[in-house]
């Protein structure tokens, strides 16, 4: 998603949060990619884009999270940061208004580190279509409940849909990147519904509108990069640094990070 500037953003993301600029691609001043990780964080130089939801991100201690979030300075502020503290999690408000969700491992699955899940707010009486959009058209598994639902799109992730009274429709162009091994059924079925707003490549297209597969009713909008499993960035290898580690409690083979390993003293 846009931010509009890249330093604030550096400072939050990396020094606060302690996630990991992506040492490969996209460094310069006006992109950067954020590493949580198995996930990325895309922020490129722009009019901010505000999710109309929230992401979870798991880290490996809401202690040490906390710890950081508390001694954030003067990059911060005059920003919509904030953060609040509850039993089992974190909720944080990015500089320009996006809502995070941090939660440790065993909250909800055993992802250490990343993003195990993006939850979207919806118009109400939407859930049960786009459950069925996303079981017969992406042929995921879903859960359905009363006022959402959830749609299982890999190992230890989900995208959750929840209905809201307040819903703002609004739409200003965020997207999820999304990786699937049937790349051509869905492309075929979107295709056949003018849904297609880009075709890249072989490997990459991607859409925006989900609708009720079977009335065509219009439901939701949030912008899909869709890429097969031969896109060259499936299962890319992306390094993640240990936040703990500095020049002052330096300690040698600990600066990058190891699920269950990086705190041990």
């Amino acid at each position: 998603m846009f931010i509009p500037d890249q330093t604030v953003a550096t400072y939050f993301y990396a020094n606060v949060l302690g996630l990991t600029r992506d040492p490969y691609i996209e460094w310069g001043p006006g992109n950067m990619w954020i590493n949580a990780g198995k996930q990325q964080f895309h922020l490129p130089t722009g009019k901010p884009q505000i999710l109309r939801g929230h992401v979870g991100v798991s880290v490996p201690k809401l202690s040490e999270l906390e710890a950081r979030l508390r001694k954030t300075n003067s990059p911060l502020n005059k920003t919509r940061f904030d953060f609040t503290r509850h039993k089992h999690h974190i909720s944080v408000i990015c500089p320009w208004g996006n809502r995070l969700k941090c939660i440790e491992k065993g909250t909800i699955n055993d992802m250490e580190l990343g993003i195990p899940y993006v939850e979207f707010e919806v118009p109400a009486g939407t859930t049960k279509g786009i459950a069925s959009f996303y079981e017969r058209v992406m042929n995921c598994k879903t859960r359905r409940k009363a006022g959402g639902c959830s749609i299982f799109v890999g190992r230890d992730q989900f995208l959750s849909f929840k209905e809201v009274k307040n819903f703002n429709p609004n739409y200003d162009g965020h997207h999820i990147a999304i990786y699937v091994s049937n790349f051509s059924g869905p492309h075929k079925f979107l295709k056949s519904n003018n849904l297609i707003t880009d075709e890249t490549d072989q490997n990459q297209y991607r859409f925006t509108k989900i609708i009720d597969p079977k009335t065509k009713r219009f439901l939701f909008e949030i912008e899909h990069e869709v890429r097969s499993l031969y896109h060259p960035m499936y299962e890319r290898t992306l390094i993640n640094r240990n936040p703990d580690q500095s020049f002052f409690n330096y300690q040698r083979g600990r600066d990058a990070f190891f699920p269950a390993e990086t705190n041990v003293k």
